[in-house]
């Protein structure tokens, strides 16, 4: 499977899942609460925050009619204007992501968009519903930078198509996340284990963007089986006005979701089975093994009255268990004292 990188970061397997914080649109066109987003994914150890840059222009037709669930009176088209994130603020929180030491990420949505993002993005991420715009994946991966593309709402021949066309066009490097395109999405129908599918389609690094509310069973579970990449939406507040607050993490639980992708990857820990330093003592102390249960004079037999299979405690470990069956009806070379582990050297030769 072939890794990239974004920045200096390491993306792919065996390496720590790159956590994507998704401020989106939740600045709520003030670009003081945009700074105030980063500093929040900054302290919750994400490694990049990502925005979206688009016009409505560019995304719905005009009489684009309204969308049910987010419950609100005004056309799609009117609500994705509302959203907007004007392009002079780009190099601005580029800065200050600079500053703070995290990736600066915008999804773009055009390809205006694209070319103002350009100098700025170490990547490109591609939403879900801009996977399927072939002439548009075409122009991204004529650049050097690596994709990270969601693929909610779209069947796995969908998504074959357009990672050919990528590799077509000569993309740098590819990761491509499952998504499921509902908000909030039900924790039943996020179908985490589709990372694998996609790992083992296409041979990319892997990952999930999450739309459930609950801020660690998905990420984590992602985590477990692979993920190489996290997204999930917060925001600074879930009552504040627009249509991505409500299904979005808030700062506490941001923190919540990392540390839990981050505990995660240690309890994943190594394939190697042995035993561990940890185990010790009680590898030393707790393991069966076998024991005289009552003094055994030399020359007396081995019988299951006199020796067991027990836990040694402080005594010498004795015998391995497998060896209990060759050595009953031996006969001892010496005095063994009870609770003493036998010895090789404590049995006469047969």
């Amino acid at each position: 499977m072939e890794s990239f990188t974004i920045g200096d970061q390491p993306v792919g397997p065996g390496e720590p899942t790159f956590v994507i914080a998704e401020a989106g649109s939740n600045h709520n066109g003030d670009l003081a609460t945009a700074k105030e987003l980063i500093d929040v994914a900054v302290d919750a150890g994400a490694d990049a925050v990502k925005f979206q840059t688009f016009r409505a222009e560019d995304m719905y037709v005009e009489d684009s009619g309204e969308v049910e669930y987010l419950d609100d009176d005004r056309s799609i088209y009117e609500i994705i204007e509302s959203m907007e994130m004007p392009h002079e603020w780009i190099p601005e929180l580029h800065e200050y992501c600079t500053e703070r030491d995290i990736y600066f990420l915008s999804t773009p949505f055009d390809e205006q968009s694209a070319e103002l993002l350009s100098e700025y993005v170490p990547a490109w991420k591609v939403a879900s519903y801009t996977s399927s715009h072939h002439p548009f994946l075409r122009e991204l991966a004529d650049s050097d930078k690596p994709i990270i593309m969601s693929t909610g709402a779209h069947k796995l021949s969908e998504v074959r198509e357009s990672v050919e066309v990528l590799n077509d066009a000569g993309v740098s490097g590819l990761a491509l996340l499952q998504c499921v395109a509902a908000y909030p999405t039900p924790l039943e129908e996020i179908n985490v284990r589709v990372i694998e599918t996609l790992s083992n389609e296409f041979g990319v690094p892997v990952g999930l963007s999450d739309h459930t509310l609950d801020p660690v069973t998905a990420p984590a579970a992602a985590v477990a089986i692979g993920a190489d990449i996290v997204e999930k939406h917060f925001t600074l507040d879930k009552s504040m006005d627009g249509p991505d607050h409500q299904f979005a993490l808030e700062p506490d639980q941001l923190v919540n979701m990392v540390a839990a992708i981050r505990n995660t990857e240690t309890a994943l820990g190594t394939t190697k089975k042995t035993v561990l330093d940890v185990e010790s003592e009680l590898h030393n102390k707790a393991r069966r093994a076998v024991h005289a249960v009552e003094d055994i004079n030399a020359g007396e037999k081995i019988t299951p009255e006199n020796v067991k299979v027990l836990r040694p405690g402080k005594q010498d470990t004795g015998l391995h268990p497998k060896f209990y069956d060759e050595i009953i009806g031996a006969t001892a070379a010496s005095d063994i004292q009870q609770s003493a582990g036998l010895q090789w050297d404590d049995i006469e030769s047969q």
